[in-house]
């Protein structure tokens, strides 16, 4: 099947499918009337695959790993579940971190509510903003690893 044929049997658009040719996750046959990628099953399966692994938040990078374990008759899961496991703890603090920004942001709109806009006057640059308090502000990620040291 040509690219086009592929991209619609997995929902993918035909470029996704040509870059993943180009980064070597897909191996088509060439047509060799005119030179056309000819995609089979096989494909059809990898991308499947591929689109399954990238839901998990695997990076085309790890994808090609994983392939290339398989492809060598080696498991490799154990290799998913450690990349899992090490990942998995990372996007919790993540997400705990986007949680406690929409809870300022939303502190933020609340108490701005009956602020009056101000006008840059050499001491303020813009009131809202200035009103937050100190102790609501986070550290960045550079003091807290200088503070973990």
């Amino acid at each position: 099947m040509k690219v086009s044929e592929l991209a619609r049997i997995t929902g993918v658009t035909a470029e996704t499918v040509r870059h993943y040719t180009r980064e070597g996750l897909l191996a088509p046959d060439r047509d060799p009337d005119n030179g056309y990628h000819l995609y089979g099953d096989r494909d059809r399966e990898r991308l499947d695959f591929i689109q399954r692994a990238r839901t998990l938040g695997f990076s085309l990078a790890e994808i090609r790993d994983i392939l290339s374990h398989a492809d060598q008759g080696d498991s490799p899961c154990p290799m998913v579940r450690d990349l899992l496991a090490e990942r998995l703890p990372k996007i919790r603090r993540r997400i705990a971190e986007l949680e406690a920004l929409a809870a300022r942001m939303e502190d933020a709109m609340q108490s701005w509510q009956h602020l009056p806009d101000g006008v840059p006057d050499g001491h303020s640059l813009c009131r809202l903003i200035e009103s937050v308090p100190t102790a609501s502000v986070p550290q960045s990620a550079t003091a807290r690893q200088r503070e973990s040291s």
